[in-house]
């Protein structure tokens, strides 16, 4: 593994909506034979790599979190954000590339996305191309095991339209904290006999001044859904409500994933651009670093790992492809 582009890798910021700067670097600074740029709509870029015509992709996404935090190299780990999701992935995978490109090989490609963090926008741009393979292998953060199977995700803004008064005489208004108050109690029995259904609340906004009742307040919610729950949370969060609106803000499916025979694998909880990538038949996900330290202040990774999966994912290749040999 190249550490000195890994380390001009880390030090881009690259949060979300500014990954252009990295796509920049990336494409300057990354070696294959052919390399295609497609535009996003929103000032971004996705990059594929390719040598030959690919019939193994490897893709991860070059958007991270905010906020921002500079790499810093130690004996065994490299600490800063992106560490492990996914600019760890895109070392991983571009030196498994240039690992392949050593033995002889070709028919395989590297695509890098963005937006994955704020809504897969990338990923759905890049399914409206005519591009299409057989196998893909997009890199998260799953300790090197091969997912299995993952959770659906499922987003919803939500509105509460209260009537301000005087908060000495709250008889005479609606409070839209109040309301908020009595949804986020119901939301919460609603989940709590639902095993494996999780959900956060986010972007809470209500401006009103201590003493009068709030007449607005907005929020989203996000859930992380099983295959049982999927369903029975679109059915609960839009069923009417007085002075609550709810509207639908995206989600995909629970999904479950290739994985190949010697190889660990494991369920995991967290959503990926996997599910909106229709241009590829097979679909798997595996990566080095932990979701445990991702969009966490002390993310990091072990070279270890990246080591680690740089083999992986050229075994991955090898695997495949004479998994399509053998194909009739």
């Amino acid at each position: 593994m190249d550490q000195d582009l890994f380390r001009e890798i880390l030090s881009v910021d690259s949060s979300s909506g500014r990954e252009r700067a990295l796509s920049e670097l990336l494409a300057e600074r990354l070696d294959a034979p052919s390399l295609e740029r497609f535009e996003v709509g929103d000032g971004t870029e996705n990059l594929l790599f390719s040598w030959g015509t690919p019939e193994v992709v490897f893709c991860t996404h070059m958007d991270t979190v905010r906020p921002y935090i500079p790499p810093k190299f130690k004996e065994d780990r490299v600490c800063g954000r992106g560490t492990c999701d996914a600019k760890g992935q895109i070392i991983a995978m571009y030196s498994a590339c240039k690992q392949l490109e050593s033995e002889g090989r070709s028919g395989f490609g590297l695509l890098l996305l963005s937006g994955e963090e704020t809504g897969s926008f990338g990923a759905r741009a890049f399914a409206r191309t005519s591009f299409r393979a057989p196998y893909l292998i997009v890199g998260e953060p799953t300790e090197c095991r091969m997912v299995s199977r993952s959770k659906g995700t499922k987003a919803f803004a939500v509105s509460f339209r209260g009537e301000a008064f005087h908060s000495g005489y709250p008889e005479f208004g609606v409070s839209a904290v109040e309301l908020f108050v009595d949804f986020a109690n119901a939301l919460r029995e609603f989940v709590s006999d639902k095993e494996g259904l999780t959900y956060n609340i986010g972007l809470l906004r209500s401006d009103n001044p201590q003493n009068i009742l709030s007449p607005d307040l907005s929020c989203r919610v996000y859930f992380r859904t099983t295959v049982e729950t999927d369903e029975a949370v679109m059915r609960w969060m839009m069923k009417p409500r007085e002075r609550v609106e709810v509207a639908t803000y995206g989600g995909d499916s629970p999904a479950e994933y290739l994985t190949l025979e010697g190889f660990e694998s494991a369920p995991v909880a967290f959503g990926s651009d996997a599910p909106h990538l229709t241009n590829f038949t097979h679909k798997a996900i595996c990566g080095p670093g932990s979701i445990r330290f991702a969009h966490r202040s002390d993310e990091h990774i072990l070279l270890a790992d990246l080591d680690r999966a740089v083999d992986l994912y050229v075994a991955m290749f090898h695997a495949l492809t004479a998994a399509v040999a053998h194909e009739p």
